[in-house]
């Protein structure tokens, strides 16, 4: 065809000369001229492969700083969400609790309780920083619905208090009443300065 005389021609007037001017024969010249076109193809093989390999490479390379970046931002929500708790903590024990007797006559009357009496217990240190005050009190013939919202109550008072005692027992022959022993404890910061030294 038109396209093998063309090649042929080409041969001649390219590829064989050049062989020639090697002086190599014939025979040679059809070998040299084969490998030639076989070093060729695989050039012509080798741009796409290559050009598919660094494609690769870089979208292996983006994935791997998108998976940088995730982790990156994963870890500033975690410290900010442990800056945000330490912060919540530290103003929630700024502040000191009121007097517990009176703070929960208060909170149960909210609730139409009636506390019956109420015993201070003595302060617990916990630490250097830290000093518990629990406070008892009792409620008789109370329903649940209230006993619940008032122990509620407590614990999103914001102060530093928690419900360290709870025991509920049921008045027979009464519907939904009960007898209710709560302790509950307040935890104070010790923030005295510390001394000063001592003059020689």
């Amino acid at each position: 065809g038109i396209g093998e005389r063309a090649g042929r021609k080409w041969r001649q007037v390219m590829v064989i000369p050049i062989f020639e001017r090697w002086g190599l024969n014939p025979r040679e010249q059809r070998i040299a001229t084969i490998a030639v076109f076989v070093v060729a193809a695989m050039l012509l093989l080798a741009v796409p492969v290559g050009l598919a390999t660094l494609v690769s490479s870089r979208k292996t390379e983006n994935e791997e700083l998108r998976a940088a970046l995730t982790a990156v931002n994963g870890a500033r929500a975690q410290i900010r969400e442990r800056q945000e708790r330490k912060s919540s903590i530290a103003q929630r024990y700024g502040k000191k609790a009121p007097q517990l007797a009176g703070f929960l006559e208060q909170s149960a009357s909210a609730q139409k309780l009636q506390v019956t009496d109420s015993v201070d217990r003595p302060d617990i240190p916990h630490g250097k920083r830290y000093v518990e005050r629990t406070t008892i009190i009792h409620l008789k013939k109370s329903g649940m619905g209230p006993i619940a919202k008032f122990l509620e109550a407590i614990e999103k008072s914001g102060h530093p208090v928690a419900v360290s005692r709870l025991n509920i027992r049921k008045r027979s022959g009464e519907p939904d009443s009960y007898d209710v022993e709560i302790g509950v404890s307040a935890y104070d910061r010790n923030d005295a300065a510390a001394p000063p030294p001592e003059k020689k």
